[in-house]
Parts: structure tokens; sequence; C-alpha cells
């Protein structure tokens, strides 16, 4: 057992007062403040063991006590209405914790350590008092279960271990209650690290959508040039906000009045494939302006992703052109391919309908993918009133009905079923529409590039460049 307390020498006449052991008594505060129950509202339970005590002991009042450092707080107190707690004064409360047992005073005013306090000499007098102990399994006194009368008298052993099993409930009760709110607290805190770590994921998917927007911007040229006697458009869809696509394209001045184009896919999406897409639009850029070559700058470009560590095993498809313009006011156009989806040229024809043919040179390998890949291009000439139409994967891929998809053949039918001015704008917005009308939309990155010659009716030696837009489907796409 624990020490609680040493004795004085006691003057004559006078009970030996004990006095608390500072070390002890450290530790028995440390104890109380454990099971936070100072200054707590009433509680039912400890309000019954004060009832129960003061019906066996027939006493008009009974307590439950907590005895702070400097007070006696009442945490049930029957007949004793109003009194919430007292100073710690010896001879009562304040004894009966620091002894082993319990402590009985049959007669308060022949006890000279009982006869001074509070309760014995104030309104109460209160002449009978015992109190048994509330013990902690690690042995610490936190308060007592009391009964007190106003007239002396004397009770049993067994009356005595009544009392002191009516203490070791109320510790019972306390330690229920101390595992509640263990239990209350521990799942407050979970949920705290729950919402913490929302918030926390709420911010991080707001800044890696945020990220991702920024880097595909750097990605992609900013707005297309003005192009002397050519129209460009341009469209840019991402499947998702937080990754960063694969899709890229430019069209930028190539030396001697000619002009490049390309237009590419990224094997997968992400940061890695982020990387990738920068290599190869900045390859592509310098490639041609050493040699424009369009089978030259794909070989360069090649070499490049098969020898850059950071693009790891990824590679891409792509097709880059060069245009060239001529006398009558049309392009030369020569275009090679990289496993790369064919481009299509597109023209009016007399049954107001649109020629549509697929530019597919035959044998363009994938790019990055093989050290000896071989890459081949062809030449054709883009007249006054015609159109190239280049896109990525994510156009033909995208469901018409579930389980199947649009494909080159549903591509190719849509563009013939045109009608109007091949003009870059009209056939952007058309593949926009076209994609907004699908069921699921497109359900990977999707980028256009479209390039026309104006008719005569537009005045020669100027340019148009175009931005992506955004229209209702098409009511004319699938009829016959």
């Amino acid at each position: 057992m624990t020490q609680q307390a040493s004795v004085t020498d006691p003057a004559p006449g006078r009970r030996p007062e004990l006095v608390p052991d500072p070390g002890v008594e450290v530790a028995r505060i440390a104890a109380v403040r454990r099971y936070d129950i100072l200054d707590t509202p009433p509680d039912g339970a400890f309000d019954r063991v004060a009832a129960m005590a003061a019906r066996l002991f027939d006493v008009p009042v009974a307590t439950v006590t907590i005895v702070d450092t400097d007070r006696i707080w009442f945490k049930a107190a029957h007949g004793l209405e109003g009194v919430k707690e007292i100073g710690r004064d010896p001879g009562l409360c304040g004894s009966a914790i620091l002894r082993d047992d319990a402590l009985v005073i049959p007669d308060t005013l022949r006890d000279p350590v009982a006869a001074d306090n509070p309760l014995v000499t104030g309104e109460m007098r209160v002449r009978f008092y015992a109190a048994a102990p509330i013990i902690t399994p690690d042995g610490h006194r936190l308060g007592t279960v009391n009964v007190l009368d106003t007239k002396p008298r004397s009770i049993t052993e067994d009356d005595t271990a009544t009392l002191a099993d009516l203490a070791a409930i109320v510790l019972d009760e306390m330690e229920l209650r101390l595992s509640a709110l263990r239990a209350l607290r521990h799942e407050q805190e979970r949920r705290e690290v729950e919402r913490a770590a929302r918030e926390q994921a709420e911010k991080d998917k707001t800044a890696i959508a945020a990220f991702a927007s920024t880097l595909q911007r750097t990605l992609l040229p900013p707005a297309l040039p003005v192009v002397p006697g050519l129209e460009l458009d341009c469209h840019y869809h991402t499947a998702s906000v937080h990754d960063v696509g694969g899709d890229f394209y430019d069209v930028f001045p190539a030396g001697g009045g000619r002009w490049a184009f390309f237009l590419g896919d990224v094997c997968g999406k992400g940061p890695e494939a982020a990387t990738v897409t920068a290599l190869a639009r900045h390859t592509l850029r310098a490639a041609a302006q050493i040699d424009p070559d369009p089978v030259t700058v794909l070989s360069t470009l090649n070499t490049a992703l098969l020898t850059d560590v950071t693009a790891g095993s990824r590679f891409c498809t792509a097709l880059f052109g060069l245009l060239a313009p001529q006398e009558d006011g049309s392009f030369s156009v020569t275009v090679a391919t990289g496993g790369h989806p064919p481009a299509y040229h597109l023209r009016p024809d007399d049954s107001g309908a649109v020629w549509v043919k697929a530019v597919r040179p035959k044998g363009g390998m994938l790019v990055g993918a093989f050290p000896q890949a071989h890459f081949v291009q062809a030449t054709f000439s883009l007249a006054p009133g015609e159109g190239l139409f280049l896109y990525t994967d994510g156009l033909t891929e995208a469901r018409t009905i579930p389980g199947a998809m649009l494909g080159e053949d549903g591509l190719t039918g849509f563009l013939h079923q045109r009608t109007g001015p091949v003009t870059a704008a009209a056939l952007v917005e058309d593949a926009v529409t076209l994609l907004a009308s699908l069921p699921e939309g497109a359900g990977d990155d999707v980028a256009l590039l479209a390039l026309s010659v104006p008719d005569a009716e537009t005045p020669p030696g100027t340019g148009v460049a175009g931005s992506a837009h955004t229209t209702a489907a098409p009511e004319h796409f699938g009829q016959e």
C-alpha cells in the first residue's frame, strides 16, 4: 500500500493528526485530474450511491466527495442541499483520504481533530461521521463516501465493510465513466484526423488540378501563329483535370517562307508522359530548324526518345508536316508519319458533299520504340478551298454506342457528309460538336489541328488563326 501520510506528535488529549506526504499528494492530485470528474454535472449513478448510503445507515446526510488540492467537492450530496464544496479542513473528509482504512468518529465533539471542522461547528452540527476512501487500482485515494448524523452513534464492522463496498461501487462508476470519456476522445480525435485528412485531400486535389492545368498550358503553344494564305484552328480536350495529357501540337516557321506543323500523342498520362511531351515538342522544333525534312525530323525525335533517360520506355505517335507556299495560292504539303492515325485531305466536290482522302504514308513506325525505326513521307498539294484535318486517337476511340468506337471509318463517313465550305474553323467545330453528341463524350485526351487554304473569295496574302470552340451536336451525322 502506498504511504499516504505521516503522523505528527499529538498534543495531550488530542487524536494523532495525519499530514499528507508531499510526493504522494502530487501523484494523488494527478490521479484526480486523470478521471476528469471535478465540477461535472450531477450524475444519477453517484446520486443513487449517496441515497443508498443514507438509507442503509439511517442517517440524514450521505455524500460522495472528491478531494482537490484546497477543497472538498461534492459529486453527490443526499440531504445536503445547496452545498457544492467546502474547504479542505482536517478532521473529516480531508483526514479520511489519508488513511488506509475507514474513518469512523462516533462523536465529533469528543474527537480533538474533528471538533474544529466547519461541519461540526457550523449550522449542520455534525456529531457522527464515517467515511470510506475511494481508492484507485494504483492506490491513490480520490475522495470518500461519507455518512453523517446530527447525533452521536456507533456502527459495526459489517457497517464499515458496507461503506467500503459503496466506495468501491463509486470507483467502478468512475472507471466506466473514464473508459467512456477515453473512447469518446479517441473517436473525436479519429474524426478530427479524418476531417483534417479530407481537407488536406481536397487541398491536394485542387493543387494537383491547378498544377496539371498549368503544366498542360506550358506543353501547348499559347496561340496558333498567323500564316499568310492559310487558316488554322485547333482544339484540345483533357479527359481528366488531374492528369496531364500526352497529346501535343504546334505550328511554327521553318525558314525560307515555309511553315512546319506537327501533332502527336505520347503513350500514357501524368508527369512521366508530360516529360516526354515536353521533350518531343522541343526536339521537333529544334530539329526542324536544322533540317525541316519531315522524315529527318522524326528520325531525330526517335533518337532523342531512345537516348534521353528522362523518357524512360515511353514512346509516341507523331505526324510532322512541312508547308511551302506556291505562286498559285496553294501550298505544297509534305507529311511524314510515325505510327500516327492518318490525316485527312478534304475538298468540296461537284455533288455538294466533301471529297475525303486519308493521308497515310505506308510504313511509318512508332517514335521512340525501335532504334532502327523507319519513317516515310508523302507530298501533295493543298489548293484554295481545301483543308487538312489532324487529330489524336481520342477522337476515333470515342464510343458512339456501348462497345462500339467511332473508328477511322466512322470519322471518314462523318467528314464526307459535311456540307458547306471546307475551312479550318468549320472542321474543328464539327469535330467538337461530334464529340459532344456522343453518349460518353471523349473518354481520352483529344487534340485537333486543322489547316485550310481560303478560296478565291478570301483576299490573298491574309492569314487566319482560330481558337478552340464547342457547339451543339451536328444533326446531319449518321444520316444517309
